[in-house]
């Protein structure tokens, strides 16, 4: 009997704020293990999530490994084709000016805040058929990766926030982690859920 493929992706629950896994720096993967089982539940969680990326650790998996898709946003016409796997990633070098822009986060829904990040990245990562690259990336391509590798830093785009920015945003972190939040997705509480979906 030939090799049996699997016939359907799975939607997995995006781990909430609170969650001690999305503090941890992740683990590398060993080249040459087979991950596309996985990129494809991947995609269809962050599609279902109407999100721009989605980092491993977000689905409970401390690995180094996140996934883009920028084609959505329509008047960023340069992501028209941004849509890439990301294997063991290094940022080589950070450069340009810093630019604000509000960032939202999968694992931290309903909160929005401005973050300042620099404009290009310079990044060697491995992709979904464990080949070597070393690209850079300029504008909202490079926000998005410098968002997604902070996941598997174990950084969340709250960590840039001023104290006080963090004590406004306490009770809505809170009441996330509790699982007392408004999503249209299928969520992972760190404490007693009492979502409301």
């Amino acid at each position: 009997m030939g090799h049996l493929t699997r016939k359907y992706i799975m939607i997995l629950p995006i781990v909430a704020y609170g969650d001690n896994i999305l503090k941890k720096k992740s683990e590398e993967i060993p080249v040459g293990t087979p991950l596309q089982e996985l990129i494809a539940d991947m995609y269809e969680t962050m599609y279902n999530a109407h999100g721009i990326g989605l980092a491993a650790p977000q689905i409970g998996k401390s690995i180094r490994l996140f996934i883009t898709d920028g084609s959505v946003l329509e008047d960023e016409p340069e992501l028209k084709d941004f849509k890439k796997v990301f294997i063991n990633p290094v940022i080589l070098e950070e450069t340009g000016e810093f630019w604000a822009m509000e960032e939202g986060c999968l694992s931290i829904p309903n909160i929005r805040e401005s973050v300042s990040r620099q404009e290009n990245v310079r990044i060697r990562y491995y992709d979904e058929n464990w080949n070597l690259h070393e690209e850079t990336y300029s504008g909202m391509a490079a926000r998005i990766i410098q968002h997604e590798y902070d996941h598997i830093e174990g950084i969340l785009f709250i960590d840039y926030l001023s104290p006080l920015k963090k004590r406004l945003l306490k009770a809505k972190l809170e009441n996330i982690s509790k699982g007392i939040v408004n999503v249209d997705y299928r969520m992972r509480f760190p404490k007693a859920s009492k979502a409301r979906v």
